[in-house]
């Protein structure tokens, strides 16, 4: 069964930048899509950023510019890169593939 690990999170100031790491098990990862979603207090969860198996990503609107998704298939793992982080980024974020999800990991953006 595929797992999925997030790791990467943390506190930042407005303007900085992490990069957030899911590790996958499993011999799948590599023709699976990934995504990136977030889920701030009091708010439903939302796509950040997806792509595909071959490597076609989509952004939310909002983060658009400023975040970067890719994938390394030989690690089995999938990054998302988050430049000029603003406040409203806040949230714990989550990986998933089909329908399995990761723990979550929380970033924080103070102003």
């Amino acid at each position: 069964q595929v797992q999925l690990v997030e790791s990467g999170g943390g506190l930042v100031q407005a303007g900085g930048s992490l990069r957030l790491s899911c590790a996958a098990s499993g011999s799948i990862f590599s023709i699976n899509a990934m995504g990136w979603y977030r889920q701030a207090p009091g708010k439903q969860r939302e796509l950040v950023a997806a792509i595909t198996g071959g490597g076609s990503t989509n952004y939310a609107d909002s983060v658009k510019g400023r975040f970067t998704i890719s994938r390394d298939n030989a690690k089995n793992t999938v990054y998302l890169q988050m430049n000029s982080l603003k406040p409203e980024d806040t949230a714990v974020y989550y990986c998933k593939t089909m329908t399995i999800w990761g723990q979550g990991t929380q970033v924080t953006v103070s102003a």
